[in-house]
């Protein structure tokens, strides 16, 4: 017998995956819960029944959250990660001398604990004497905070449950709030064969907020599509002119400082959505 798991995307489309074992399943205080070993993608982590992060591809989302808003900012020394319970996010920034310290909140604590069992090439920062992990609502912890911080990040699921007011226009003008004058953010903001209008109404709000916004892509396979974007809204530093002198090298499989740019190239029906 043969056990496959399948993320149905859209109402017609989905993405499969054989699976060699469940390793834990869960309904959490706050979503259903998932750590599948894979025939393909090694470990896998579902939240709602949507792929969150496998071992095998993980690499591409969190180097693009981390790296392209790190390079960008000249002196990242306080950072935060809304979401981002598995720890890619936080261990591609512990990478940059520079970050002094990296805060993760995370509104449900099993992601975290059940990441450190299962995905430890991918949590493996949570212990890391920069980072500090809150277990908490992120949102309210970016309403409480004031010129708190050089870099946001917002490694949330997609807009369902919990993460719904992460793609609300207050949540970016709460998080405008949250940085230091010269701060600057990045979101996930999904993809865009399946959700242009998503990406379109995010643009435009951060656009209306901050001076400076752009979208960039990468390449996931197991995310819907496989085409990936993210929103970064800056109030002084433009992605698309970091000195050549300020990128370093810091051990990647996907990002690069040619990546850095060329992400930023969108194809045509993707520009044209942000129209």
């Amino acid at each position: 017998m043969e056990l496959w798991y399948t993320e149905k995307q859209t109402e017609n489309f989905g993405i499969t995956a054989k699976v060699k074992q469940t390793l834990h399943t869960e309904q959490t205080e706050f979503q259903r819960l998932d750590m599948l070993e894979t025939e393909e993608f090694g470990n896998m982590l579902t939240l709602d029944g949507m792929v969150m992060t496998t071992e095998k591809d993980e690499f591409v989302y969190h180097e693009m959250v981390a790296h392209v808003p790190l390079f960008t900012h000249p002196n990242p020394k306080h950072v935060l990660v809304v979401g981002g319970g598995d720890g890619g996010v936080l261990r591609e920034i512990v990478k940059h001398p520079e970050v002094e310290k990296a805060t993760l909140v995370d509104i449900d604590g099993k992601v975290i604990e059940y990441s450190k069992k299962y995905l430890p090439t991918i949590s493996s920062a949570f212990d890391h004497s920069k980072v500090e992990v809150k277990v908490g609502d992120g949102f309210m912890h970016i309403a409480e905070s004031r010129d708190a911080y050089d870099v946001i990040m917002v490694d949330s699921t997609e807009p369902v449950g919990p993460a719904v007011k992460l793609f609300e226009k207050g949540f970016y003008e709460g998080i405008s709030k949250a940085l230091k004058e010269d701060g600057l953010f990045i979101a996930q903001t999904d993809n865009p064969w399946f959700k242009a209008d998503l990406i379109a109404q995010v643009f435009k709000d951060v656009k209306e907020i901050f001076p400076i916004t752009k979208l960039y892509t990468a390449n996931v396979p197991t995310y819907p599509s496989g085409l990936w974007t993210f929103t970064i809204g800056s109030k002084k530093y433009d992605p698309l002119d970091v000195p050549e002198e300020r990128f370093h090298d810091i051990e990647t499989k996907y990002y690069t400082k040619e990546i850095h740019k060329a992400s930023f190239v969108l194809p045509k029906f993707v520009g044209d959505i942000i129209k």
